[in-house]
């Protein structure tokens, strides 16, 4: 999909039928009448007859990390770059200190930079914070360090409510490092929240944790992290989140947002996106010297958030990855739908149009995508049951539908990775339905090609997509009239109404 789409990166999805149970439309001026303008109409509801059944699973939500939809919106974490890793490779606005400014209390001073070397946190998380104090300032509150602005307009919070906090760090001061975590005002002249303190210890990382609770409401607040003394403080992952997610979970969702989600009753949730998926490098993680702008792939997705490296998305910004493939399958439990992931066809669309050609990654990617189904659904015994197991879920997600690539313009490339995948995904797994698609528009040579070698190999499904104006949905009412109901079904992944 390479077209804006509407609202928090979230689309509804598939066919979609409505019914008000029967009834009839009355023009009370007879044949043959005056042909005066009607004015009166009457509307007659026999509210004993029923409309046609509508399943559950006719219509559901399609979500996307675009304009932030994650990182900034659904995902409740309030800090941004909480990890040091922006770059300008991502994004010419972007430094490895987006969103941090550097603050001082009681004159304390110092240096603050973001380095990679190897007192890293993780070889997945390889940027952090290095503060070299200096030793002066005055009064107990002293420090030198760095404060946040969170996404938007600044860090939101509300009057009574708690926020977690925490924080990796070391020191090579022996006597340790003391720090001041602050919540106030972007003006820094009011506080809102009563400062946590904590005296980092030792030169190997060790997470620190605390609860900040709002004094007020306010929209546009700041967390600041300050460290006294002399010597080196390291940081890394500094976070600070809601006690109040949906559902409660650690590393969850914004409460408010979910809840509208959830109001929608959606059948099935697909995920993580289109665009996102199909687009960038296939490569998986390597380090040093990995390319920064990948695909989206769920291995990077799941484990402690503090293993998860941060992409660059076709968006244009960094992804954190905290909303990761566990959290998507635990959101589509929580609202009673079907997860639907979708994953690459290493053919890039949205765009790129290129065929990956490497016989080996092929190979990769179709054993990660069976590792994945054994993520949603194998025994705790197995290698990637047990991993979501670890993760705080035993029982397994359901899942019984999974889709290969998104709007890909090149169909027969497509089609013959597509085909090496579904070879062995059913083989091993025939209870999964595996969903093919038809590139990116609603006709076309594309759309025919794709549909031809949908038909001929008795795909059980593929995904239309299509973005056009209010006129084009109402003269393809009938659009579906005329399909084959012994062909694949249509599952109509994407589709919005567009002004022109």
């Amino acid at each position: 999909m390479g077209r804006i789409r509407p609202g928090l990166g979230l689309t509804l999805s598939a066919l979609l039928t409505t019914s008000l149970a029967a009834a009839s439309l009355t023009d009370p001026t007879a044949a043959g009448a005056s042909s005066a303008a009607v004015t009166d109409y009457s509307i007659t509801v026999d509210p004993d007859r029923a409309g046609p059944e509508i399943d559950d699973a006719m219509y559901g939500i399609f979500y996307e990390d675009i304009n932030r939809a994650a990182d900034g919106g659904l995902y409740a974490e309030l800090i941004q770059n909480r990890s040091f890793e922006y770059d300008t490779a991502d994004h010419a606005s972007y430094t490895p200190l987006t969103s941090w400014t550097e603050t001082t209390t009681g004159g304390a001073t110092g240096t603050a930079r973001v380095v990679n070397d190897e007192a890293r946190l993780h070889e997945k998380n390889r940027d952090y914070l290095r503060l070299d104090l200096r030793g002066d300032g005055s009064g107990a509150g002293a420090g030198y360090g760095v404060t946040n602005a969170g996404y938007n307009t600044g860090i939101a919070v509300q009057a009574g409510k708690a926020y977690d906090f925490s924080v990796w760090a070391r020191t090579d001061n022996p006597s340790g490092t003391p720090l001041t975590i602050g919540l106030h005002t972007a003006s820094g002249a009011t506080a809102l929240a009563t400062p946590l303190r904590a005296t980092v210890s030792g030169d190997r990382w060790t997470k620190y944790t605390g609860t900040l609770t709002a004094r007020a409401t306010d929209t546009t607040g700041r967390l600041a992290v300050t460290a006294g003394g002399d010597g080196t403080v390291r940081l890394d992952m500094v976070s600070l989140f809601p006690r109040d997610t949906y559902k409660g979970h650690p590393n969850g969702l914004r409460k408010d947002l979910a809840e509208k989600i959830a109001a929608l009753k959606p059948g099935f949730l697909r995920f993580p996106g289109g665009c996102l998926v199909n687009t960038g490098s296939h490569r998986a993680y390597e380090a040093p010297g990995w390319e920064r702008k990948r695909s989206y792939q769920w291995k990077d997705t799941v484990g402690p958030v503090e293993e998860r490296p941060t992409n660059a998305n076709f968006w244009g910004y960094n992804q954190s990855y905290g909303l990761g493939y566990f959290e998507y399958f635990q959101f589509a439990e929580d609202i009673g739908a079907t997860p639907l992931p979708v994953v690459p066809a290493l053919v890039t669309g949205c765009g790129q149009n290129k065929a990956t050609d490497d016989p080996e990654l092929l190979k990769r990617h179709i054993q990660d995508t069976l590792d994945l189904i054994e993520f949603a659904n194998g025994p705790v015994t197995s290698t990637w049951g047990k991993k979501r197991a670890e993760m705080g879920h035993p029982k397994p997600f359901g899942l019984n539908r999974l889709e290969v690539g998104n709007e890909e313009n090149l169909p027969d490339a497509f089609f013959e990775r597509f085909t090496e995948f579904r070879k062995a995904i059913e083989a091993k797994h025939p209870e999964i339905t595996v969903i093919s698609n038809s590139g990116p528009d609603d006709s076309g040579v594309t759309f025919d090609r794709a549909w031809e070698l949908n038909r001929a190999a008795k795909v059980k499904m593929v995904d239309e997509h299509y973005y056009n104006s209010p006129q084009w949905f109402l003269e393809n009412n009938k659009r579906y009239d005329s399909y084959d109901r012994q062909g694949p079904k249509v599952f109509l992944g994407e589709y919005a109404s567009q002004d022109s």
